[in-house]
Parts: C-alpha cells; structure tokens; sequence
C-alpha cells in the first residue's frame, strides 16, 4: 500500500464531521438539537498537508451540515405529541434552529494519540438546564476514526447555574467588536495576548477530545483543560473554575479545585472564586496568565 492511501483527505473529514453530527444529535419531545461546534484533530503529516485548504474544508463541512439537516427534517414529524403515545409508529422529531453557527476548527494532534489517517472529531452540544437549577450540561463526544475502526468516547460537563432572570440581559458572547477582558501571558511559542470576546472560555494544554478557547503550549503539569473564566451576565464579574489536576493560584493564593473523585470518577462541583478586574492567575507553577477585565460595553 502507498504511504499516501494512508493519509486523510479533506474529503474524509468532511463526511467523518457529518457522521458526527449525526451520532451526537439528542432528541428532546418536539424537536431534536444538534450539536454546532466541531473540533477535527489530525496526525501532523495531515495537519500540515491540508493547513493551506482549512477553511474550504470548514466552509465545505458547514454546507454539508446542512444538507445532513435537511435530509434529517425532509423525514420529520412536525412538533406535536408523539403518535407513539396512540400506539403508531413515530418518525424522528426535526431539527431545531441552530442557537449558534457552524463552527469547525482543526488542531494538531501533539501528543503522539494518533496516526497517520486517523481523524478524530470532537463535538460539543450544550444541553437544556434541568429544573432543579443545577446548571445547562455540556456534551462533548469524541470519535476516533483508526482504519476501518471507529471508537466514541462521551463526557457530560456540569455547568455553572444559570443565572436569574434579568431584562434584556446580555447574550453569551460580546457584540462585534467588544472584549470583555484579555490575558497575557508567555509559552512555548512566546508572548501572548488573548481578547476574551466570550462569557465562558475554557483555558489548558487542549489535546484530543478537549475543547480549549485558549490553548497553551507548556508542559504536561498543565491540565488539558485547567481552568474555566465565566463573565456573569449581570454584573460583569468573571469567575474562575479550577479543574485541574496540580492547581491554580489567584495572585499567589491557592483556589479551590472545582474537582472531586467519587469511587474512581471525577465530578465537578460547581466551585468558583471571583476575579478581581486584574489578577495573575498561576497554573500549576508553570505558567502566569495576566488577566484584565475590560469594559464588557
């Protein structure tokens, strides 16, 4: 076999994201909701192959989420009761609206988890909150395309609480242009400054099947995902989540971890501490990132 039949294509990626949508979508009574953030991680000899065509290859992927949501709706049933509960057979509910764009994005995988071929497809659905005010739950699915092979792996994250009704309050992210804060800070690829325009960012070394809004190039002490900054809608005030595995520090004070281990399993349990509208937020004596709240107007 030739080395190049073993590469991934932009072809493959595209039909590997759509069959991830697919196998991600969470059926509610009247609609069903998919998942609208996709992160591709690729062997280097992909990644470098392909960088030059990424964004034909996420314009091409977008479109052909959309067509797989279409061909879904064309068969749907409308939004009513089940006929189930009549004892009919019952077709799929449709897609709902998407709250968010398409967003697809490419990393490279470097920490040696994959070959060459392989591609792995992170999503990530934002679930409805339940009742009891614990907070909307994110799922993230990752699947694994090695050979003829396919494995999936899936992680529900607890969210904070939503927060209490308030009169047109502001939407998850800043309007065009606005920047609710920044970090500073330098890693292996030198200094860095980072605009948050988000009101929540996730912040570690990233890595297969973990989402990061900012992604730091620094040693294994650093979680894949270390910590979460979450803008309150209503004041303005971040707070930080510490998940990691070493800690974190708030101006040279240790945090609380946000993490407990419950008969071998790690469960978040919603702990935050507030930042003031500067701070050095240190990741397990590593790394300092400066932070600094903007206006949020």
């Amino acid at each position: 076999m030739d080395d190049n039949d073993k590469l991934a294509t932009g072809r493959d990626i595209i039909l590997e994201i759509a069959r991830a949508m697919r196998s991600s979508l969470e059926p509610l009574l009247f609609s069903t909701v998919a998942p609208t953030r996709y992160c591709v991680y690729l062997h280097p000899l992909d990644y470098e192959r392909l960088e030059g065509i990424f964004p034909v290859i996420a314009e091409q992927a977008k479109r052909a989420l959309e067509a797989e949501v279409g061909r879904w709706n064309a068969s749907a049933r409308p939004g009513r009761l089940p006929r189930r509960w009549l004892g009919g057979a019952e077709p799929p509910p449709a897609i709902e609206p998407l709250s968010e764009a398409w967003e697809v994005r490419f990393e490279r995988d470097a920490d040696g988890e994959m070959a060459p071929g392989d591609i792995a497809i992170a999503s990530e659905l934002t679930l409805p909150a339940r009742p009891e005010l614990e907070g909307s739950r994110t799922r993230r699915v990752t699947t694994l395309r090695h050979g003829t092979e396919t494995s999936r792996r899936e992680q529900v994250i607890q969210g904070p609480p939503p927060p209490l009704p308030a009169a047109a309050a502001p939407g998850a992210d800043a309007p065009a242009g606005t920047v609710y804060a920044t970090l500073a800070y330098q890693d292996r690829q030198g200094p860095q400054k980072v605009p948050i325009t988000r009101s929540q960012v996730v912040i570690g070394r990233g890595g297969l099947g973990y989402w990061v809004d900012v992604k730091l190039d620094v040693s294994a002490d650093v979680s894949r995902e270390h910590v979460r900054l979450r803008r309150d809608e209503a004041s303005g005030t971040f707070f930080l989540k510490d998940v990691s595995s070493l800690g974190t520090t708030v101006d040279g004070s240790a945090v609380p971890s946000s993490v407990e281990v419950v008969e071998g399993r790690k469960r978040d349990t919603g702990v935050e501490v507030p930042l003031p509208p500067k701070a050095r937020i240190g990741l397990a004596n590593v790394i300092v990132l400066e932070f600094e709240a903007g206006s949020g107007s």
